[in-house]
């Protein structure tokens, strides 16, 4: 029974990538998703987020930018270093059974391919900011899950990943999202008003 299910996963994982990264490509696309998957090209979003969360957050925007980080920490470490070299699966651009029809446009690197620490890593901060973010900007959810679906899609659009590492990875983020998100809700909830300390009044002499 598990093996047959293994096979199933396997079945749609390799048919999945074919149309994905194989079949529906074009060249406005090819020239897109390099950008896309490069977190890099991100940098200016975190900027502007650091930029954000201090100027309207003061202390608790520091702090956030902080969980931030410790989200992304988290969601990269356990997916790179402890689940990759569990599984080590051969990324389709280095398989020797699919170069042949693998559409490959960026580097494609030599660590295993399963999970996506891409995906992990995006779903982890999309999942932190929607948490913590959902009482002060509308419609952050899907915001924030439309650019790390975009984010998974592009990694195996351009042939480093198949759709079961983005998928997985994307939970193994999700969990590191939820996790971070919700504690620093508990501990600086920024729904509620910041606290100005307010002075006494010197009294008269």
């Amino acid at each position: 029974m598990l093996e047959h299910l293994q096979n199933l996963l396997i079945t749609f994982d390799y048919g999945l990538w074919y149309y994905l990264n194989t079949e529906w490509h074009n060249y406005i696309l090819d020239a897109i998703m390099p950008y896309i998957r490069n977190q890099w090209a991100w940098a200016p979003l975190y900027l502007f987020l650091l930029m954000f969360m201090t100027m309207n957050f003061g202390r608790r925007g520091w702090i956030w930018c902080i969980f931030f980080l410790l989200t992304f920490a988290i969601a990269d470490y356990v997916s790179a270093s402890m689940l990759k070299p569990l599984f080590i699966r051969t990324r389709p651009c280095n398989n020797p059974f699919l170069q042949t029809m693998v559409h490959s446009i960026v580097p494609c690197g030599s660590g295993p391919s399963f999970p996506s620490a891409h995906a992990a890593n995006h779903f982890g901060l999309g999942v932190f900011m929607a948490t913590t973010l959902h009482s002060k900007v509308k419609g952050i959810w899907w915001m924030t899950m439309i650019w790390a679906f975009m984010i998974g899609y592009a990694q195996v659009y351009v042939g480093v990943h198949f759709p079961l590492d983005v998928i997985c990875g994307g939970l193994v983020g999700a969990v590191a999202g939820t996790l971070t998100g919700n504690i620093f809700n508990r501990l600086f909830d920024l729904s509620k008003p910041h606290k100005v300390k307010v002075k006494p009044a010197p009294t008269a002499p």
